[in-house]
C-alpha cells in the first residue's frame, strides 16, 4: 500500500472544554497519512485516478472550520469517518495537534489510525 500524506494542515475552530475556549476560534494542525495505490495515477497521470489531496484538505477545513467540538478526540474520530468513508481510503493515519494547549508544551494532541493497512 502506498501513501498520501498532509502535514501541518492548519485550521481556526472551535474547540475546548473551558467557558473561554467555547468563545474564540483557536488554530489546530492536522497530519494525514492515507492508504492508496497510486499505481493507476502513476500510469495515466491523471488526477481523477488518485486520491486527491486537495480536495481531502478542501472537505475539512470546511468540516473543522464549522465545528465546536469539546474534546480533540472526538474531532479526530469524525474527520477520520469523513475521510475513510468519502475517499474511499482502507487505511488512514491521523494527528490532531492543539498547539498552546499545556503552558510549557509546544503542543498537545491525539494520534489515531483507522481501517486496514493493505
Amino acid at each position: 500500500m502506498d501513501t498520501v500524506f498532509i502535514n501541518d494542515l492548519r485550521i481556526e475552530t472551535i474547540i475546548g472544554i473551558y467557558d473561554w475556549e467555547r468563545k474564540v476560534k483557536q488554530t489546530i494542525s492536522l497530519d494525514l497519512e492515507m492508504g492508496t495505490d497510486i499505481r493507476k495515477s502513476a500510469e495515466t497521470d491523471a488526477i481523477e485516478d488518485t486520491l486527491n489531496y486537495k480536495a481531502v484538505a478542501k472537505r475539512l477545513i470546511a468540516f473543522v472550520g464549522d465545528s465546536e467540538y469539546q474534546l480533540v478526540e472526538t474531532l479526530a474520530e469524525k474527520i477520520a469517518e469523513i475521510v475513510l468513508a468519502e475517499f474511499e481510503v482502507p487505511w488512514l493515519k491521523l494527528t490532531v495537534h492543539k498547539p498552546g494547549a499545556v503552558r510549557g508544551s509546544r503542543d498537545v494532541g491525539v494520534v489515531i489510525e483507522r481501517g486496514k493497512r493493505g
